[in-house]
């Protein structure tokens, strides 16, 4: 019998099953478990083996939104091809949500058959496109869009993962050509093919005369049974199939069936459907209940996975060890004698190559590359192999082999891109240009110009140049952790002189003040952590029940943050935690989370918004998600009837209303709770100052805990954060689809606006167009007027009355027009899945974060979402205004917020807790520093012993530098060192892997100058883990100054003169840092006996 966990094991039963002769139809629990074994699976596979993945609708059932085109067309693709038959084995893998749900029966008509030399007629083309779900576009690079100008046809498969190109090239009604093309580039490619079959880009193929042929609205595919008639299951379209059921997987198919039948009479309550609509069909007609679901089995009895064990065997997670290469060395041996094989496992990119090869050679044996699990199977026992993945893989030790993913090794990211807590947030404010400003801790404040070689005698090393106000004074590679950003550009700075007397008066001054201070935060912490309040524990049922109908996996930092919000509510004392992530990256669910954790005790919630239509957005959700639990949720706006308005608060102050969401209208006197327990705060930042004053009176009123949600950390959030006065939470993590919003910039041309207005109506979409000033909306509108007529526009602004500008924005959200004219009142406060396009008008009079913000209106649907930065033609820009463009087209990856937060708020009002004083403090010597000198302090006012500042010196005589041919940019050869130094500063070793791998990927393989200095690295923070002030390497020895002395001398060492010697001969660089590295082997053991 198949057990459920560990999950890569499951994967490789399931292939050896497969590959077998197998023909097996396995249905998983979730639809992230289904990705995941999909993934585990490909990469397991031989060649000759088809593995299939049907993938559930990406959006809410009954939406008013289309599933993906990437997602009907592989369902439609999947269904085709298993009415096709095939004589190979055969996996197909998909979730209870992606089987429990009809689709049409595929047939050859929903296809069309494209050959070389073919008639061709572009205009039934384009018809015949438009009736199977492709959208024409200007630009084909997401699946299912298709582009006609002129004898060159370019369409974007939907139905197949990542979505082939295609460009089709025609003359005189003949197809002459068909090759494959780049969508990134839009560059034609060499392969070619003398047939093509595109399959259909939704699930609702509709006929030629149909009125809704060419112009589909939004959500049509959910009223797919009313269109056909003839849906069938997967289960019965592949009879032969053996059904294997994940375990868990029943109790989702009941969930599953609950959860439509809660969506649809939800829909019908609060979304009727429109005159010119089609009827929304009943959940049966669309989905399968448990008892349709058996009849669809058509006799076959489910094998049942069994569930987990206690404990499942898994390899350990080796980064998380303190010293993780002896670790794995140990845990390779020892299974090696057990006759086990080991496979590396995770992409090439990472650094895989490189560490079978490092492994192979400590355990003496060669690492051999293999295609897929079966071919591991055939090597000898105890052999070493390693298999290139596109991902990473879960672990799992079996009786034959153990899998080490790279995960477990060397996981991605310096202090993990999805890291949680103030320091990943710290983090973004650590990179360094020329130009910058920097704190050397010794020499004080500086102008950081380049890197700088210094030849040493028996080696070339990297130094970073820095200008000071009378000389110049490089920082050699051991001395980097004493660098820290200042915050600004030293342009227009008073730089610090060299043995001056400035700069240590300046930063005692500042060590004295922070030490002051760190006193009375220190109280204000211990009061904090004093303080009592109601435990919130919710019924487990009831709350799983609701956590159920989220119709998506939660990513990984929407888990941590929402167990970190449901144990503060339950820990007795007052939460106030922040959850910062970047827009839509899903705070709101982890919000709604908090919120049925206080409901479901029995205790009143209120939640503030900072707009009524995202009080209206939230009303809807909320009722969505809570129907049928006994929660009654009302909202308070000035949208709000005044007769409603009363009977609202009356509720409220009976404890009738659970929660209750509002603007600043539900801090207003008038309002009174009944047992208010939870206050959540959606994006305090854009509440007002009198808007800020009614928070803290209903704070003041004994609410015990406190909630508050934001995308844009300040640094006096950071601060709060950092000495416990306030619990923090980053969401960095996006959701599984979400994808980059392409960042255009253009000087504004009327064909431009035109186009891309257009281009977004064609698609279905909607558009913004934002303007600086209130003046300039007017002449927009009637400039989008002139030029797309047809389209829809509505407009607003702070000079209409509220409630004009609250119905322009609602008929906007409720897709009742197609442009939305505006000023930046749309920055924040507006959930429009539809709108993917934005345009903004005079985007140099904007401010970074401002742009971000707005970037982040778009493209939260399934499509891609597009923002043009728009200047006036007439204006020159300044440097600074084209440099700030310039920032926001470059970080134009998905959680770039953080690094433009900290990028456009470098100590600019940066504030402090005990007042302005401090603030002053910090501008001494920067925000890094400053941080730094904080931690100590309140070390030390905890009574412990602050952290010892130090660094191992590294002396092996190898070139460490980044080469300039290999890394031209001198920018980017200084972020290398500013990220290294950081990562040196707090000894993270998966970081330092990590940077090695990017660089890797990003350059190509390393030249001998760039391993050394990441050698260097690896061997400096190994030191520091084992208390190692210096380690060098001559000709016959390597030796180890430790701080502490030794209490023993390990074997084989010599103790001479204060150093551990061990004799070794060396004659070129990589046998000294093979000496290096053995040393600290030999001294591991007994360093961590003498720390234990």
């Amino acid at each position: 019998m198949l057990n459920a966990e560990p999950e890569g094991l499951l994967a490789a039963r399931l292939v050896e099953g497969a590959a077998a002769g197998g023909r097996i139809l396995f249905v998983a629990r979730s639809e992230a478990r289904a990705a995941r074994l999909h993934q585990a699976v490909r990469a397991l596979s031989p060649a000759g083996l088809e593995v299939l993945f049907l993938p559930a609708w990406d959006c809410l059932p009954y939406d008013r939104v289309s599933p993906s085109r990437a997602v009907m067309g592989q369902r439609m693709a999947v269904a085709a091809a298993l009415i096709a038959g095939s004589t190979a084995p055969r996996l197909l893998i998909g979730s209870v949500a992606a089987m429990a749900q009809r689709l049409p029966r595929p047939d050859t008509s929903m296809s069309l058959q494209l050959e070389r030399g073919a008639a061709l007629d572009p205009e039934a083309l384009r018809r015949k496109l438009l009736r199977r779900g492709y959208v024409l576009d200007d630009r084909a690079d997401a699946p299912g869009e298709a582009v006609l100008h002129g004898s060159v046809v370019d369409i974007m498969l939907a139905g197949a993962p990542g979505g082939p190109a295609w460009r089709l090239r025609h003359e005189a009604g003949r197809l002459l050509e068909i090759h494959r093309f780049d969508p990134l580039s839009q560059r034609s490619l060499e392969e070619e093919t003398a047939a093509l079959v595109l399959g259909p880009a939704s699930e609702l193929v509709l006929p030629p005369d149909h009125p809704l042929a060419e112009v589909r609205p939004p959500g049509l595919e959910h009223a797919l049974p009313a269109f056909c008639e003839d849906l069938v299951t997967l289960l019965a379209l592949w009879p032969e199939a053996t059904v294997i059921l994940d375990d868990g997987a029943s109790a989702a198919l009941e969930r599953r069936w609950a959860e439509v039948g809660e969506a649809f009479r939800t829909r019908i309550a609060l979304r009727p459907p429109r005159p010119e609509e089609p009827s929304i069909p009943p959940p049966e007609a669309l989905h399968l209940d448990p008892a349709a679901w058996s009849a669809a089995l058509g006799g076959r009895v489910p094998q049942q996975v069994a569930p987990p064990g206690e404990t499942p065997p898994v390899p350990p997670r080796f980064a998380a060890l303190p010293d993780p290469e002896a670790e794995l060395l140990g845990y390779a041996s020892a299974q090696r004698e057990q006759g086990r094989r080991l496979l590396l496992a995770g992409p090439a990119r990472r650094g895989l190559h490189r560490l079978a090869r490092r492994l192979g050679e400590a355990l003496d044996i060669e690492a051999q590359p293999v295609a897929d699990w079966p071919a591991l199977l055939r090597l000898p026992p105890g052999s070493l192999a390693w298999l290139e993945a596109p991902a990473d893989l879960p672990g799992f030790e079996a009786a034959e082999a153990v899998l080490l993913p790279l995960a477990a090794l060397r996981p991605g990211g310096t202090a993990r891109q999805a890291g949680h807590g103030a320091e990943a947030l710290m983090a973004a404010t650590a990179s360094l240009q020329p130009g910058d400003a920097v704190i050397h801790f010794d020499h004080g404040l500086g102008a950081l110009r380049g890197v700088m070689p210094v030849e040493t005698g028996a080696a070339q090393l990297d130094c970073l140049r820095l200008d000071y106000a009378d000389a110049a004074q490089i920082v050699p590679f051991d001395e980097l952790d004493r660098l820290w950003r200042y915050g600004a550009e030293a342009a227009g700075l008073s730089l610090d002189r060299l043995g001056g007397e400035a700069w240590p008066k300046r930063r005692a001054e500042a060590e004295a003040a922070v030490a002051e201070s760190a006193q009375a935060l220190l109280k204000m912490v211990r009061a904090r952590e004093a303080a009592r309040a109601p435990a919130l524990r919710p019924p487990q049922e009831v709350f799983a029940r609701l956590a159920a109908r989220f119709p998506y996996e939660l990513t990984e930092d929407q888990d941590t943050a929402t167990a970190a919000v449901l144990a503060d509510l339950a820990a007795g004392r007052p939460m106030d935690r922040l959850v910062c992530g970047d827009v839509g990256f899903g705070k709101t669910e982890v919000a709604l989370r908090a919120a049925a954790a206080a409901a479901l005790s029995g205790h009143q919630v209120a939640l503030l918004a900072p707009t009524t239509v995202l009080v209206r957005q939230h009303l809807e959700s909320f009722r969505r998600r809570f129907e049928g639990l006994g929660i009654r949720v009302e909202a308070l706006s000035r949208l709000t009837p005044p007769a409603e308005a009363r009977a609202i608060r009356a509720a409220i102050a009976k404890g009738e209303v659970q929660i209750a969401i509002g603007t600043q209208a539900l801090a207003a006197k008038s309002v009174r709770f009944h047992n208010l327990a939870l206050l959540i705060i959606d994006e305090e930042q854009r509440f007002g100052v009198q808007q800020k004053a009614q928070l803290q009176r209903l704070r003041a009123t004994g609410t015990p805990h406190v909630l508050t949600l934001t995308a844009t950390p300040i640094p006096r959030t950071l601060q709060a954060a950092l000495v416990g006065l306030r619990d923090l939470s980053v969401i960095a993590t996006p959701p599984a689809r979400r994808q980059p919003v392409r960042t255009l910039r253009a000087p504004l041309a009327d064909a431009l606006l035109a186009q891309a207005l257009r281009r977004e109506a064609r698609r279905g979409g909607q558009s913004f167009v934002v303007c600086p000033r209130i003046e300039d909306v007017a002449p927009m509108r009637d400039r989008i007027a002139g030029q797309v007529p047809e389209l829809s526009v509505v407009e607003a602004h702070g000079g209409l009355p509220p409630d004009e500008v609250d119905a322009a924005m609602l008929r906007f959200a409720d897709g009742e027009a197609d442009v939305l004219v505006s000023t930046n009142i749309v920055e924040t406060g507006l959930d429009v899945p539809r709108a993917n396009t934005m345009l903004v008008w005079r985007a140099d009079r904007f401010g970074l974060s401002q742009l971000h913000q707005l970037r982040g209106r778009v493209g939260r649907g399934r499509e891609r979402g597009a923002i043009y930065l728009l200047t006036d033609p007439a204006v020159r820009l300044a440097a600074a205004t084209d440099r700030r463009l310039r920032t926001l087209e470059a970080l134009d990856r998905v959680g770039a917020g953080f690094a433009i937060s900290a990028r456009d708020l470098d100590l600019r009002g940066a504030g402090d807790l005990l007042g302005d004083a401090q603030a002053g403090h910090l501008k001494l010597v920067g925000i890094e520093l400053y941080r730094h000198l904080l931690d100590r302090a309140l070390a030390v006012a905890r009574g412990e012993a602050p952290p010892e500042a130090w660094s191992p010196a590294v002396a092996l005589g190898v070139d460490a530098y980044v080469p300039t041919d290999h890394v031209p940019e001198e920018a980017q050869r200084v972020e290398v060192h500013a990220r290294l130094a950081r990562l040196l500063r707090d000894g993270d070793m998966p970081g330092v892997e990590a940077l090695e791998d990017e660089l890797e990927d990003r350059f190509g393989p390393p030249p001998e100058p760039l391993r050394g200095l990441f050698a260097l690295a690896r061997i400096s923070v190994r030191c520091r883990r084992l208390g190692i002030a210096r380690i060098e390497v001559g000709p016959s020895a390597a030796a180890a100054t430790l701080r502490q002395p030794p209490a023993e001398t390990p074997p084989g060492l010599e103790l001479r003169n204060g150093r551990l010697l061990q004799r070794r001969e060396t004659t070129d660089a990589a046998q000294r840092v093979a000496a290096a590295e053995a040393l600290l082997a030999a001294l591991a053991p007994a360093r961590r006996r003498h720390a234990a």
